[in-house]
């Protein structure tokens, strides 16, 4: 059976992967996206991650596309009581502002609200920081969104630890709801956005970690070996900065675990991720049933002492 995680104290649970919905509308539509939701709630997964710019820096997208692909998935299925749906506002320009400003918050929701056919969101995200409107005024209009029912348990993503400091001193000075989860960047070849003060920040203040580009865009499955690989997806070109000594020698030693495990080198890259400290769960996306089914043995993947400690070995070489 599958071990929930507690997503800090926010009363909301997952298993150490939490499905991206960077891809639905996009390269996941239809039927084949419908499949891949319904395999891994079958599987014991719990949380969609989505947001409302997903995805529009596609070519006659204009955001939305991932949300309206949920809301019409969450009507199909005729339930919701047993899936937990997060999404971002902050990125998508629209109505009401821009950025983190409260009008475009308060449009931004109802949009969201809309498009996924549903009356709450169980985890809400400020997807990036907004220096340029006053953080006192962004928290006030997302702690409105939690007293009104919209929201159930807020979170920042793209934060430094300075700006998600400053934001928890605030909630706790004003009496707002704070932000309970943070969503990094962090993989085997991208650690220095979280560890260090933020990571410590969230373990001292009990913030629950989800990870986003947990398998750094698809390179940490092993599909991209050379640059002739590129070809195999969207993002190929941007395996171009991980195909180095360092990426060769994380590649292989995942390769080595693996076998180790009998598991896959996706798996090894995800349990990884799940065993650090301070982190819940990573996200990862798939566009198959097939990718799917390799990605949730992670969610039963436990590594030993001695292999996290290779892999960080090989990750910072």
């Amino acid at each position: 059976m599958t071990q929930l995680r507690e997503i800090a104290s926010s009363g909301l649970h997952t298993p150490p992967l939490i499905l991206g919905g960077n891809v639905f509308g996009f390269t996941a539509s239809g039927d084949r996206a419908f499949a891949i939701l319904d395999r891994f709630l079958d599987a014991g997964g719990t949380m969609i991650d989505t947001a409302d710019v997903y995805s529009a820096w596609v070519p006659g997208h204009k955001g939305g596309e991932s949300e309206t692909l949920l809301g019409h998935w969450l009507k199909r299925r005729g339930r919701r009581d047993d899936v937990l749906i997060a999404t971002k506002v902050g990125m998508l320009p629209g109505e009401g502002g821009a950025a983190l400003e409260p009008a475009r918050i308060a449009a931004a929701v109802e949009a969201s609200l809309a498009r996924l056919g549903t009356d709450h969101i169980d985890l809400y995200y400020a997807h990036r920081d907004d220096p340029d409107t006053p953080m006192e005024e962004t928290l006030r209009a997302f702690d409105q969104l939690v007293k009104e029912g919209k929201v159930r348990v807020l979170g920042a993503s793209n934060f430094t630890a300075d700006r998600l400091d400053e934001a928890l001193a605030i909630s706790d000075r004003e009496g707002f709801v704070r932000y309970q989860v943070l969503q990094p960047e962090l993989n085997l070849m991208v650690r220095d956005k979280f560890e260090g003060a933020l990571q410590r920040l969230c373990i001292d203040r009990n913030i629950g970690v989800l990870t986003y580009f947990s398998l750094a865009s698809g390179f940490l499955t092993g599909k991209y070996l050379s640059e002739r690989d590129f070809s195999k997806s969207v993002r190929g070109q941007g395996m171009a900065k991980y195909l180095n000594a360092r990426g060769t020698a994380v590649l292989d030693t995942l390769d080595t675990v693996a076998c180790e495990s009998g598991a896959t080198v996706a798996q090894v890259a995800l349990a990884w991720v799940a065993a650090q400290p301070g982190v819940t769960a990573p996200i990862a996306s798939a566009t198959s049933v097939e990718q799917l089914n390799d990605l949730l043995g992670a969610m039963q993947l436990a590594l030993t002492a001695d292999q996290i400690g290779r892999l960080d070995d090989a990750s910072r070489s």
